[in-house]
């Protein structure tokens, strides 16, 4: 198969192949020749499509699963269409469903060609007749995205009161705007903060006030954004390492959280070390999973969640459900 030409993107390669088969099974025997003027490709490029479709068909994909087709010199006919007999219509639900994502992605800070979407959406809508009556925003309102947005790109600085989930804690600060980015459907501010002295992500929807203020963002020179390839949590040897023991239940943890050494020895248990931003995200954590889980290190983990879990178990044993003093506090 040749290499792709000009003017034959992924998208419109897709559209002519999901049309071509019930093309050709309306016009058996057509020659290559007509047919590709008809579709506005050249001769080569539809022979291209033809071999392409020669291995498609329905999952499975045995001989009576793929589409099949007879070559009588120049011309072709579809001799099998594997359920392609029609060219690609969208129920109303379907049609929603990209009207949805399309707006979406129209609202994704960074996205670079807004026209193409707008486009995209127009025509979506007016072959879908009534528009789909959906608001779709964000993560985050959009007046404090467009707010955030306006920040970066007139270069002010910022106080913000942000709730840090891991810590449970919410805290003010200023900071140095340097970027917004997307990171698994969530927009980010990058900025430096002032508090901490570092740079920092801040997820927008967990932004309760937010303060342009009148100085302009000053983030000093080693102030860098970091790479969001592998997500916004990047594990350092700085951080604390915590190691524990989980159950099958529980395994899924190494595949959701970065872990720098999964062991698998015989039995269900596996021992798992990771970094964490701090031992009190850690401790609800393993709080969270139960019996699936046992700490192997830290020794002040596994005493604090052998403690939180005491003061549950004392809060259930009381009718008050308060847990009662400790000894010598009234």
């Amino acid at each position: 198969m040749s290499g792709r030409r000009p003017g034959s993107g992924a998208t419109g390669w897709l559209a002519r192949l999901l049309n071509l088969v019930p093309y050709l099974q309306a016009r058996p025997g057509v020659r290559i020749a007509d047919a590709a003027a008809d579709l506005g490709v050249t001769e080569q490029q539809l022979r291209d499509d033809l071999e392409l479709l020669w291995v498609c068909g329905l999952p499975g994909y045995g001989p009576g699963d793929l589409i099949d087709m007879a070559f009588d010199g120049d011309r072709v006919t579809i001799t099998y269409d594997a359920g392609m007999d029609r060219p690609l219509r969208l129920t109303p639900d379907e049609a929603l469903a990209l009207v949805v994502a399309l707006r979406m992605l129209a609202e994704t800070p960074g996205v670079a060609d807004r026209g193409a979407i707008g486009r995209a959406l127009a025509k979506l809508e007016g072959a879908a007749g009534e528009p789909a009556p959906v608001a779709v925003r964000m993560p985050g309102d959009a007046d404090r995205l467009t707010r955030v947005r306006k920040a970066v790109a007139t270069g002010r600085a910022l106080r913000i009161t942000y709730y840090t989930a891991t810590r449970d804690r919410i805290t003010v600060r200023v900071v140095d705007p340097l970027r917004m980015v997307m990171v698994r459907g969530y927009g980010y501010l990058e900025a430096y903060c002032r508090r901490v002295r570092q740079t920092r992500r801040f997820r927008v929807d967990r932004i309760d006030e937010l303060t342009v203020l009148d100085e302009p963002a000053a983030p000093p020179p080693q102030a860098r954004p970091a790479p969001i390839q592998e997500g916004v949590f990047q594990p350092s040897t700085d951080l604390p390492l915590v190691t524990l023991r989980v159950g099958r239940g529980a395994r899924w943890i190494t595949e959701y959280y970065p872990c720098e050494r999964v062991e698998r020895p015989a039995g269900d248990g596996w021992v798992v070390s990771l970094r964490v931003t701090d031992l009190d995200w850690a401790r609800r954590l393993v709080l969270g999973l139960g019996p699936e889980v046992a700490v192997l290190a830290p020794r002040e983990l596994a005493a604090s969640v052998q403690e939180a879990a005491a003061a549950a178990l004392d809060a259930y044993a009381t009718p008050s459900g308060l847990a009662p003093p400790a000894p010598g506090r009234e």
